[in-house]
């Protein structure tokens, strides 16, 4: 593997995996030159093994190599539970290894010899999703440590209100004034920085609240 972790650590990063060295050289310049860092892999397997930065990237294997199929390496990290965004390249693509490799979520498939521009574009868009995956995640983290400072009543009626009932109702539901149910409501909204009912809305359902709650 050419590269290191002090000069991988920050920044977007592409992975590059293909046996033959002069493709992974010859893709390793061409993103850097327009100032994309990159490391490189001889194997699947290799890359598998390797410890790497937690960072946004991209992968770029290709189909055919030693061992672990560039597919069956897809599949493989799918089942694993990675998100990283790939782009598959092949001097021998078909369409049906296309519509397998698309279908499993690929984000581009490029036969060789491909366009400089071609490459870079795929990149590009496997580095942007990437990028918001990550944010998205973040988001969501926010999400989940601002609702777990909530107090088990808070976390109650924040549940009920955002499946349509009204204050009357949950304060029925949980034996409870209207008085205490509407304090408790914006007392959750305000921690859960809810501009609206309808945000917090959309928060319960992001945090997926009404599928792991208990029975009140």
């Amino acid at each position: 593997m050419i590269g290191t972790v002090g000069d991988m650590s920050e920044g977007p990063l592409v992975y590059i995996i293909d046996d033959d060295q002069d493709i992974r050289l010859s893709l390793d310049s061409l993103f850097r030159s327009v100032g994309m860092k990159s490391a490189q892999y001889g194997s699947a397997r290799e890359f598998l093994d390797a410890k790497r930065p937690d960072t946004t990237s991209c992968i770029v294997v290709d189909v055919r190599l030693p061992g672990l199929s560039g597919l069956d390496f897809q599949d493989q990290l799918t089942r694993n539970g990675s998100t990283i965004p790939i782009v598959l390249m092949t001097g021998h693509g078909d369409i049906p290894m296309t519509v397998r490799a698309m279908k499993a979520g690929a984000v581009d498939f490029l036969a060789k010899p491909f366009r400089d521009q071609d490459m870079l574009d795929a990149v590009s868009s496997a580095l942007e999703i990437d990028r918001q995956r990550r944010e998205g995640d973040g988001e969501l983290s926010a999400l989940k440590a601002r609702y777990n400072d909530l107090s088990p009543r808070e976390k109650q009626v924040m549940e009920l209100v955002t499946t349509g009932l009204m204050n009357k109702q949950v304060a029925g539901k949980l034996s409870l004034s209207e008085v205490t149910v509407k304090i408790h409501r914006g007392s959750a909204m305000r921690k859960m920085e809810a501009r609206s009912l309808a945000d917090l809305v959309k928060m319960a359902e992001l945090l997926k609240i009404h599928e792991t709650a208990g029975q009140v």
